[in-house]
């Protein structure tokens, strides 16, 4: 039997964008269903090493809020630039691209304390659309059908739109656009003045990539 239109675009998607996707769409039904409570899945030093509640180092990166349209808004950008990178800059690269996530990841949590962020999705989305929008400097693009700009506009379009409308600044998408510059800085520019990659994976995730590789040529 032939698949559905809806399976055939799932397997479509590449691995990790495909399972974060889920993962993410699961977390807020299990809420919307009180099944789980937002309490249970924020993120915060103090919580995670005074009561040993580990879990929060994951899900502060699976709940995008409520079941709404600001929802559905943060899921299509999360899944859409997630995916265009795995396809493109990382396709056959699923262990590079798990790299990128961790990176990102273990900075946010690192800075989540400093600018109050108890929930970390959107901000990890934010800093792939930065990234995918400045190794794309040549795509134009078109918001909302009102103008048209090029793509590493893209972050501050993004950050003005959410800051206009929520009427408050975006720390989330500010914190995203940071480190997300420090990857495509460190990754793309600074390799080609000096010929070194400070943020490549460690020569263990190398190996481990390797042996992934001669894998699945065999």
């Amino acid at each position: 039997m032939d698949a559905i239109p809806f399976e055939a675009w799932f397997f479509e998607v590449p691995p990790v964008t495909r399972y974060w996707t889920t993962a993410a769409v699961v977390t807020s039904v299990l809420v919307q269903c009180e099944v789980l409570t937002p309490y249970q899945l924020f993120f915060a030093f103090r919580t995670v090493f005074e009561t040993h509640q580990y879990w929060r180092f994951l899900t502060t990166f699976l709940y995008f809020g409520p079941l709404s349209l600001d929802f559905i808004f943060h899921i299509f950008f999360m899944s859409r630039y997630s995916r265009m990178l795995e396809d493109s800059f990382f396709r056959n690269k699923t262990l590079d691209f798990l790299w990128l996530l961790f990176y990102s990841s273990f900075s946010l949590l690192i800075l989540s304390p400093l600018v109050s962020l108890p929930f970390l999705g959107s901000p990890l989305s934010f800093s792939l659309v930065y990234i995918w929008a400045r190794r794309n400097p040549s795509i134009r693009l078109s918001f909302l059908g009102l103008f048209v700009f090029s793509a590493p506009y893209l972050p501050w379009v993004l950050f003005g739109f959410s800051l206009i409308l929520n009427n408050k600044l975006p720390r989330g998408d500010l914190v995203g656009i940071a480190v997300g510059h420090v990857y495509f800085f460190f990754e793309d520019i600074f390799p080609r003045l000096y010929g070194y990659r400070p943020l490549a994976p460690p020569w263990r995730w190398q190996i481990w990539r390797r042996r992934r590789q001669r894998g699945s040529v065999e």
